[in-house]
C-alpha cells in the first residue's frame, strides 16, 4: 500500500513486510527466505509493538514481521487498526504478504506430520483451518501481495518471495507473466488475464502433443495461426500502456496470466513471447508455468 510520493522519497522509505496467512501455509518458509534476501526477521512478534520496532528512526534495515493467529494479542481488528497505524508513520513504506493455501491441502499437510492445529488442540483440524480462514479472510481482502502455496514446494515458495521481495527500489514495478490451464481453475492473484483458447492447439499435431511451448516447433505452430500476431500485438500494447500508470499509482507487483486448455502449448508460448518483449521495453518480469511446473 503506498502513497504517490516522489522517487527519491520512496528510495529512502524503509520497508516493512508484514507475513501472515493460515497455519501450515508456508509462513515460517517464507520468513526464512526474506531473511536470506537480507531482511531482519522476526516472528510471533506481539501487534503492539510491531509499530515500535518499524520505526524508521531506528534502522532503515528491510523488516519483515509474522502475524500468527496464536499471538496473545491477535484480533483481526487489531490487524486492520494496525495497518492504519503504519500508513501513518513518516519514512515507512509497509506491505501485507499474505500467504494462502487451500483447506484440503492444509488438511493433507497437518495429516502427514501428524501436528494439531493451534487453533483447535482439540477438535479435528478441519474445525481450526475453518475457524483460522474466518479469522484471517479480512485480513486477506487487505493484502498487498497474495501468493498461493497450495501447488508450490518449499523451494518454489522461496523462488516466489525472491521475485516479490529482492532488489527492491521504489520506483521498480516487478511484472510476473503466468501460464495456466482453465481445466485446473483461475490462478489467484493475477492482475490481467488472457484466454488464448482461440488459438490453434498444437495438441492435435502428433509431433507436437509430447512437447511445450518453450519449443520453438510449438511456438511457430501456435504464432503461425492468422489471429496470433492481432491479439499479441494488442495485448503487448495494452501492456506497455497500463504498466508505467500502474508504478505511477505505487504498485510494486502486477501479474498478466495467460490461460488455455492445458497449459502447456498456447499460454506457455504467449507467457514466454509477452516476457521476452515486456523485458526489451525494460520492465523486470519472471516467468511461471504453472502446469508446467507439475511435471
Amino acid at each position: 500500500m503506498y502513497n504517490k510520493v516522489e522517487q527519491t522519497e520512496m528510495e529512502q522509505l524503509k520497508r516493512l513486510v508484514l507475513v501472515t496467512g493460515p497455519s501450515g501455509a508456508g509462513r515460517s518458509t517464507t520468513i526464512g527466505a526474506l531473511e536470506d534476501l537480507g531482511y531482519e526477521t522476526i516472528d510471533n512478534l506481539p501487534l503492539s509493538l510491531v509499530a515500535r520496532v518499524a520505526d524508521p528512526s531506528t534502522s532503515n534495515r528491510p523488516l519483515a514481521v509474522g502475524i500468527d493467529t496464536r499471538n496473545r494479542d491477535f484480533s483481526t481488528h487489531g490487524v486492520i487498526d494496525l495497518l492504519q497505524t503504519l500508513a501513518a508513520i513518516d519514512g515507512l513504506n509497509y506491505e501485507l504478504l499474505y500467504i494462502h493455501c487451500d483447506a484440503d491441502v492444509l488438511m493433507r499437510r497437518f495429516s502427514e506430520t501428524r501436528r494439531r492445529h493451534p487453533l483447535a488442540p482439540a477438535e479435528t483440524p478441519l474445525q481450526g483451518i475453518e475457524l483460522e480462514f474466518d479469522l484471517l479472510a479480512p485480513i486477506k481482502a487487505r493484502a498487498d501481495v497474495l501468493i498461493d502455496s497450495s501447488e508450490l514446494s518449499p523451494h518454489q515458495l522461496k523462488s516466489e518471495i525472491r521475485h516479490w521481495f529482492a532488489n527492491f527500489s521504489g520506483n521498480d514495478l516487478a511484472v510476473s507473466v503466468q501460464s495456466f490451464s482453465y481445466k485446473r481453475g483461475l490462478p489467484r492473484g493475477i492482475d490481467m488475464m488472457f484466454d488464448c483458447r482461440f488459438l490453434n492447439n498444437p495438441y492435435w499435431d502428433e509431433s507436437l502433443r509430447a512437447l511445450n511451448g518453450k519449443d520453438a516447433g510449438v511456438q511457430s505452430y501456435v504464432k503461425n495461426d492468422p489471429r496470433f500476431a492481432v491479439f499479441f500485438e494488442k495485448v503487448r500494447e495494452m501492456c506497455i500502456f497500463l504498466l508505467p500508470a500502474y508504478a505511477e499509482e505505487g504498485k510494486t507487483h502486477f501479474s498478466i496470466g495467460f490461460g488455455c486448455t492445458g497449459g502447456q502449448h498456447r499460454s506457455v508460448t504467449l507467457a514466454e513471447t509477452m516476457a521476452l518483449s515486456l523485458a526489451e521495453n525494460g520492465w523486470q518480469v519472471s516467468i511461471r508455468h504453472r502446469e508446467l511446473e507439475r511435471t
